[in-house]
């Protein structure tokens, strides 16, 4: 019998080194197939894609499956990262990652695994599938990635293997461990989806340019200056630069059109709370849910969903009202809907 074919997306991380392992043990016919989004050297010089490339090398001939590179660098450019620099100049708070995968990683990657007679393309996301097509909640609470997910359609998520989503974090390192890989004790990637870790201001500076403007409280008192709004986010305390007595300060609102950035005084502050959102554009993964209904919801990744009720206005949007006041609900950033373990789908919050 003819093993299937299997392409995964190899970032030279543990996770996706692990699925790739599992894969093979499970008696797919498995290609690596590496990413390659960004062209530019990091501050120091180094390019992190040659470092993670060879990462990725070591772990295919240890574990003896081929494996290619790919350069998506103008597709990433076009369809994420120009998105991403014109939501800043909104004034919003993008995450590329949601983006990334949507176009990217289950777009343009699944039809390059095709391209190569793949009939199955996997992921080291901590999440999981049923026979519904539905897109599940990873086992290992800390680590759930479905949030990111919520934007891709279960037509691909239909063709798409999970191999470590029923498995916490932990397990996933042990298993690279037991069986040599080189990279079982990296670190997890952070920063910008595919741009890495590096200063976030200077780097969108030299892509966006920045106006400074006044930072103002409540009544319009100027209290400091701001290096650039687009660099602020809602419930921001670090980088303001203002001190004095009392409370600490924290970002409230941002006024674009003025070049303000409005800042108020204690972490509890009523204007960093609200009890409700308002999202558009929605993406449902399986099919859209029966509203107005009950559900549970976040609207950042690291969060517990809380539970809410959702509706869909005449205009089209969600709007979804919380039984608890949400701190720090941010424009541009994701409000997901769940029911249980299945993640339904989201939107951009307005």
């Amino acid at each position: 019998m003819e093993k299937k074919k299997v392409v995964v997306g190899m970032s030279g991380g543990v996770d996706s080194s692990v699925s790739a392992y599992l894969l093979k043990q499970q008696g797919y016919d498995v290609t690596g197939l590496f990413m390659k989004n960004w062209p530019e050297k990091d501050p120091s010089g180094s390019c992190l894609a040659e470092k993670d490339y060879e990462d990725v090398a070591r772990v295919a001939d240890a574990i003896g499956i081929p494996y290619y590179s790919v350069d998506f660098s103008n597709e990433y450019r076009e369809m994420v990262f120009s998105e991403f620099l014109a939501d800043l100049k909104k004034g919003l708070t993008p995450n590329p990652d949601v983006l990334c995968n949507q176009k990217i990683k289950f777009h343009v990657f699944w039809q390059k695994a095709q391209s190569l007679g793949a009939e199955k393309l996997a992921t080291g996301h901590y999440c999981q599938t049923n026979a519904l097509g539905e897109l599940l909640k990873g086992k290992d609470p800390l680590k759930d990635q479905s949030y990111f997910l919520h934007a891709v359609p279960s037509s691909v998520l239909e063709n798409t293997l999970f191999p470590i989503g029923h498995l916490e974090k932990s397990a996933v390192r042990s298993i690279a461990q037991s069986i040599g890989l080189s990279v079982h004790e990296k670190k997890d990637s952070t920063g910008i989806c595919f741009i890495g870790k590096r200063d976030f201001r200077s780097f969108v500076s030299s892509y966006l340019g920045y106006r400074p403007g006044d930072i103002i409280t409540e009544k319009g008192v100027v209290i400091g200056i701001h290096l650039g709004a687009a660099f602020y986010t809602i419930g921001q305390r670090k980088g303001l630069g203002i001190g004095g007595q009392g409370d600490a300060w924290f970002v409230i609102g941002k006024d674009i059109e003025k070049n303000h950035v409005i800042v108020g005084q204690g972490e509890n502050h009523p204007k960093l709370f609200t009890s409700f959102v308002e999202a558009f554009p929605l993406f449902w993964v399986h099919k859209k849910p029966v509203f107005p209904g009950n559900f549970q919801a976040k609207i950042r990744y690291r969060q517990q969903e809380e539970p809410c009720y959702a509706k869909l206005t005449e205009k089209g949007t969600l709007f979804v009202t919380f039984e608890k006041p949400q701190r720090a609900a941010t424009p541009g950033q994701s409000i997901v809907l769940y029911q249980g373990a299945v993640c339904l789908g989201g939107g951009k919050i307005l």
